[in-house]
């Protein structure tokens, strides 16, 4: 049904979130050829309870733009399979080295090394098999697998993630090679600090976002309303979530905290602090919502989401 003013996100995730499970759990489905185990690890980590903020985000954009939620739901599936192939990857010990993820313990923990990386890859391909397949017309799909690719990529997701460790392991070597290390200044360590969330971070919040809007068949302005409107709310929700790390509880947000100062890693609240980077999540979730009012009543769970994004306690 159509957004209304009345519709916050709360209640349009109660709505959308069955949709979605349901809709994983088929794609999980697999077709003889699939080892068992294997099987078993992608659903163990794809299945898990969580937020599904990104796939709600397509299905929201797409009604923000008129779409229709069914023609929506193969590339919302999609974008969760390429957030939980990264999410296995980067709890690896040879990446961020998590035992602990929504609450239960990590891929590799429960099924190996070995496995976990294998769920991974094959989350990341049945992500661009799925909406090659089920993403309609072919043309929309095609968009699709690209807007979802680029997302993905080596200058996107995965570079950032790059430059992360890159930047732990200069931080945790200070008499390495000075030419390579991180510019020292306030200003260069906010715009690299930045530079590096955009890509782990909000670049899937902005596929997520232009997914639902080509499905729906959206305009080049309704298309740039969301995509400003994401790169705020991505780099919001990095903050809060950095705040998180230093003020959150485990058994609220499902995950070790604390984890980024033991790996002596660049954060917002390390950076700006606590009380600067609260203001600073704050205003960037107001600018979102303002730049959401062109699309009308129709975009109020999309602002409402961007409040909760600072509101949240996992």
């Amino acid at each position: 049904m159509p957004a209304t003013l009345t519709r916050s996100f709360e209640q349009v995730a109660h709505e959308l979130r069955p949709q979605i499970e349901a809709a994983l759990d088929r794609y999980t489905q697999f077709v003889p050829g699939c080892p068992g185990k294997l099987a078993e690890s992608i659903r163990y980590s794809l299945l898990s309870p969580g937020k599904r903020l990104r796939p709600l985000l397509v299905l929201m954009a797409s009604e923000a733009c008129g779409g229709k939620i069914d023609a929506a739901l193969p590339a919302a599936c999609a974008v969760e399979m390429i957030h939980c192939y990264s999410l296995i990857h980067d709890d690896l010990p040879a990446m961020d080295d998590d035992d602990l993820r929504r609450g239960r313990p990590t891929n590799h923990k429960v099924y190996g090394e070995a496995m976990a990386i294998l769920a991974g890859d094959s989350l990341l391909t049945r992500a661009f098999e799925v909406v090659a397949r089920d993403v309609r017309p072919p043309a929309v799909g095609a968009a699709c697998c690209a807007a979802l690719a680029e997302a993905a990529g080596a200058s996107a997701l995965v570079g950032g993630q790059a430059d992360d460790i890159l930047g732990e392991q200069r931080r945790a070597q200070p008499n390495g090679d000075r030419a390579t290390e991180r510019p020292e200044s306030p200003e260069a360590l906010l715009s690299a600090l930045e530079s590096i969330h955009h890509r782990k971070t909000g670049v899937i919040f902005l596929a997520s976002l232009r997914l639902g809007a080509l499905t729906a068949g959206a305009g080049p302005t309704q298309i740039q309303i969301l995509e400003d409107y994401g790169r705020r709310l991505g780099l919001a929700f990095q903050i809060a979530d950095d705040l998180l790390d230093v003020q959150g509880k485990e058994e609220t947000t499902g995950k070790r905290v604390g984890k980024d100062a033991d790996r002596g890693k660049l954060t917002f609240p390390g950076l700006l602090g606590i009380d600067e980077s609260v203001r600073r999540a704050q205003r960037l979730v107001a600018e979102a919502c303002d730049l959401l009012k062109p699309l009308g009543q129709a975009a109020e769970p999309l602002a409402s989401l961007a409040r909760y994004v600072v509101e949240r306690d996992r």
